[in-house]
């Protein structure tokens, strides 16, 4: 998946218009609509903030890894191992 469709799919799972993401970020409405028709990419300050809104990797914006990161910071380590717990389970259930 291309990183315009991709950033797509995450803004609406999180329920944000483009003009919501794009206050979130620092950028215009149409700076959101651009990334998405694929007509610019992202500077790299972009992305990060991207990353940090959807709480994902740039590796994962830009294609490079499936997977999805979770923010565990500010938890208590028994919250994480809790956390870490059920998603083995859940990658067990597969």
């Amino acid at each position: 998946m291309d990183f315009g469709t991709k950033l797509k799919e995450l803004r609406k799972q999180n329920g944000f218009t483009q003009q919501q993401l794009a206050e979130r970020i620092g950028v215009t409405k149409s700076v959101i609509s651009f990334y998405e028709l694929k007509e610019r990419a992202p500077s790299p300050d972009i992305l990060i903030k991207l990353a940090y809104v959807f709480h994902v990797s740039t590796d994962f914006l830009l294609g490079i890894e499936r997977g999805k990161t979770i923010d565990v910071s500010g938890l208590e380590d028994d919250d994480i191992k809790a956390i870490q717990l059920i998603v083995d389970r859940l990658r067990r259930k597969k």
